[in-house]
């Protein structure tokens, strides 16, 4: 009975094991991370969209939800992570030029930025959930968030005042499907 008990342990621990690794990033990037797609849009219904060689966050409508960008998310550690747009070569980065900070996409793989984190650090941004939504605090700038405009049509871009009304910082994600 005891040896019963102990094998079915066993077999629990291997299983929650095997679970855990297939769906977390080893944490010294030795092995590839699992990378997921997600539909984003900010909690004014604002959905991210190309236009000009830029991301725009707006309001699609029927016609033009093809033009909808999702988001490569990958992980690198629980809360951090790497956002890229799905099906492309561009990163989403927050860059400090002398006092300037902002944000921009940059042409990189996202599936090869976990090989140095330090010289990748301004690919990385933080995740923060609040309820539904979720935030993203850049890595390499603490204190700057990713964020839309109220207005629709509107550059995504960084802000260092996330509680202030005027940028919207708050976002839903959902797994595509």
């Amino acid at each position: 009975m005891e040896i019963r008990r102990r094998s079915v342990r066993h077999l629990i621990s291997l299983l929650l094991f095997l679970f855990y690794s297939e769906t977390a990033c080893h944490p010294l990037g030795k092995r590839p991370c699992k990378m997921q797609a997600f539909r984003i849009w900010d909690v004014n219904q604002k959905t991210f969209y190309m236009r000009n060689n830029q991301l725009v966050a707006g309001y699609l409508q029927e016609s033009n939800t093809k033009l909808q960008e999702k988001i490569d998310v990958v992980p690198i550690e629980p809360d951090a992570l790497f956002l890229g747009l799905h099906g492309r070569k561009l990163c989403l980065a927050c860059v400090k030029s002398g006092d300037e900070i902002r944000f921009q996409l940059e042409a990189v793989n996202i599936t090869d930025l976990s090989k140095n984190k330090e010289e990748n650090k301004r690919f990385t941004f933080i995740r923060s959930n609040s309820g539904p939504t979720t935030s993203f605090e850049s890595a390499a700038c603490p204190g700057w968030f990713l964020c839309t405009a109220p207005e629709a049509d509107r550059p995504v871009s960084l802000t260092n005042k996330p509680k202030e009304s005027f940028m919207v910082t708050k976002f839903y994600l959902e797994e595509d499907q």
